[in-house]
């Protein structure tokens, strides 16, 4: 019996340390992610809105023309080749909130600190990422993953899906 109960535990490990490597194996690196940063024109809370505002017209722009997308390239082609729509965008919305002052857009690399969406966590280093600079851009920034497209996905609408979860392990001792 002890014998059985040395082989289950030798398995467990097994499929722990597998499932780890596997884990660590395939977490992308920096090189493979583009960050999208906004930056307010000041800290003062009109311009810390209106960035929200700037924010949410460009995630609700890039949701439906990234979701084709699955190639870091491919998205930045598609950021670069939609700069000025993206720089209009946020003209635009400065607009139409009563601001004067205008956006930048630039595509480069960047440093960013490190940053957890959900499950996933970003480390700290340098980033490609397309750059919204509102008026000086001197105030508290927005940021989050535009490749794999993290940010625009939570603005798509999705319907709720059952999940099963089932366990190996839990079956065999049903059994």
């Amino acid at each position: 019996m002890k014998r059985y109960i040395l082989i289950f535990l030798m398995l467990i490990v097994s499929a722990v340390s597998a499932t780890l490597l596997l884990i660590s194996c395939n977490k992308p690196s920096e090189k493979e992610y583009i960050r999208i940063h906004v930056r307010a024109n000041s800290d003062e809370q009109a311009d810390q809105t209106v960035k929200l505002a700037v924010r949410d017209a460009i995630v609700q722009y890039f949701a439906p023309l990234s979701a084709g997308v699955t190639e870091k390239a491919e998205m930045w082609r598609l950021l670069n080749s939609k700069k000025n729509e993206i720089q209009k965008i946020a003209d635009d919305t400065l607009r139409s909130c009563g601001y004067e002052y205008g956006s930048r857009v630039t595509l480069g690399r960047e440093s960013f600190p490190s940053r957890t969406y959900g499950d996933l966590t970003l480390d700290a280093g340098e980033y490609d990422a397309v750059i919204v600079e509102l008026g000086a851009g001197k105030g508290k920034n927005w940021w989050c993953v535009a490749y794999p497209p993290l940010c625009f996905i939570a603005a798509k609408e999705t319907g709720k899906e059952e999940v099963e979860y089932r366990s190996w392990i839990a079956e065999l001792f049903r059994k």
